[in-house]
């Protein structure tokens, strides 16, 4: 009777809600292993140990289950990112960024296989597309100051925007088979192209004349567009145009290198000022160490006065008793003299 009562206690049947959470998570290893198409819900069903009326009764169908598996995946992955980019400093948040995004793939690998999938009309909630848009879109904020500040022009951010995080999401596909190196690295080798490729941007960047042209044909061949094929007005233009435009192309260079030495010099200034300030905070730690170190010294030197003063007047009280103890002797001493007086006489 006990092991019939040990057997419907370990059976107990689920809650509505630990059911749904039962099979969203059987739902998000399938679809991760086979994709929404290849999975079946006599699959998901079958995982759960439970009928495909119970599947239908909770989501409708695998329809369901994938909407709620790509809304929360979505969600996590943003929100890790929104957190990134609440930094102050324009490189802590680029880094943090991809940081997240390598987190996110690093610890919920399933999720982001899904994400990658063609997402299914059925999801309800977009594609990764759709989400790796509205990342841009908080990029895109951060280079926007970033431009401004470097003298760029700032309706340029969108693009770069896309270009970053694009980058960023594709090194994150590859990093999720191969795992290596550490995301840490990764993400190190990210900002180093990134950044520092931003620091050296042109603000009107041209193709060379080696490809300026350039016509790409069926198979193997490349040509260019000959001076015969332009029309002739075309011709005289581009022959009064190229002057005009290597005059300014150089005048362009020339401010693009100012500004650069600008920001070189702005941040070096910055390193020299949080140098200072780092000096500064050792310095007042220093003085707060041997301060405390002081008051210690001083707190040894009082306790040590206050045992001493506390000694002194235990052997004060220590003389005072001897002192009272000798005179009671002696008072009795006396007492007993007197008494022993006329006793004496009387025997004489």
């Amino acid at each position: 009777m006990g092991r019939v009562n040990d057997s419907s206690r370990s059976r107990r049947r689920m809650t509505g809600a630990e059911r749904r959470e039962q099979l969203i998570q059987i739902g998000r290893a399938l679809f991760a292993e086979k994709g929404f198409d290849g999975t079946s819900v006599e699959e998901i069903a079958a995982s759960a140990k439970v009928s495909k009326p119970v599947v239908y009764e909770h989501f409708g169908g695998k329809e369901g289950i994938y909407a709620v598996v790509i809304d929360r995946e979505m969600q996590r992955l943003l929100t890790l990112v929104t957190q990134a980019l609440s930094a102050s400093h324009s490189l802590v948040k680029l880094e943090r960024a991809a940081l997240a995004l390598l987190q996110y793939i690093e610890e919920s690998s399933e999720g982001f296989r899904i994400l990658v999938r063609d997402s299914h009309a059925a999801s309800g909630t977009g594609t990764f597309a759709s989400l790796i848009s509205d990342i841009a879109s908080q990029v895109e904020d951060v280079l926007a100051d970033e431009f401004k500040e470097r003298g760029y022009d700032p309706k340029l951010a969108p693009m770069y925007a896309q270009m970053l995080v694009g980058m960023t999401a594709l090194t994150g596909q590859w990093w999720l088979d191969v795992r290596t190196p550490r995301r840490e690295e990764v993400a190190a080798h990210l900002v180093n192209l990134s950044w520092n490729g931003l620091t050296g941007l042109n603000p009107n960047p041209q193709l060379t004349a080696a490809t300026r042209g350039l016509v790409l044909g069926p198979g193997s061949e490349v040509r260019t567009a000959r001076p015969a094929e332009r029309d002739p007005k075309e011709q005289d233009k581009a022959r009064e145009r190229d002057p005009k435009e290597q005059e300014k192309l150089q005048r362009e260079q020339q401010k693009a290198q100012r500004d650069q030495e600008k920001a070189r010099e702005r941040e070096q200034k910055e390193r020299e000022k949080a140098r200072e300030r780092e000096l500064k905070e050792q310095e007042k730690l220093q003085r707060e160490q041997q301060k405390a170190q002081r008051d210690q010294e001083k707190a040894r030197e009082r306790e040590q006065k206050e045992r001493e003063k506390a000694r002194e007047r235990e052997l004060k009280e220590q003389e005072k008793a001897q002192r009272e103890q000798q005179k009671a002797l002696e008072r009795q001493a006396r007492r007993a003299g007197k008494t022993g007086g006329p006793e004496q006489a009387d025997a004489h």
